[in-house]
């Protein structure tokens, strides 16, 4: 049967989309490894954050690159 001839008129309705989008409960970014250097006081810091110190620092940088996309 082609497409054409599909009755959809006792389909249930498609929700809205989400307001607000999570990242990370259904969308994983692609990680891509790189080289870095960072001042040593800015290490220590996050490194005294705990062991997911590279997790906080992709989210501080992931905040500011979100905060620069709305200003344009």
């Amino acid at each position: 049967m082609p497409d054409s001839e599909i009755d959809f008129s006792h389909a249930p309705a498609t929700p809205s989309m989400p307001v607000r989008v999570e990242v990370g409960r259904f969308y994983r970014p692609i990680k891509q490894q790189i080289g870095l250097r960072v001042d040593a006081d800015v290490l220590s810091w996050l490194r005294s954050r705990g062991s997911r110190y590279q997790t906080h620092m992709n989210e501080v940088l992931r905040r500011e690159m979100q905060t620069g996309l709305k200003r344009r």
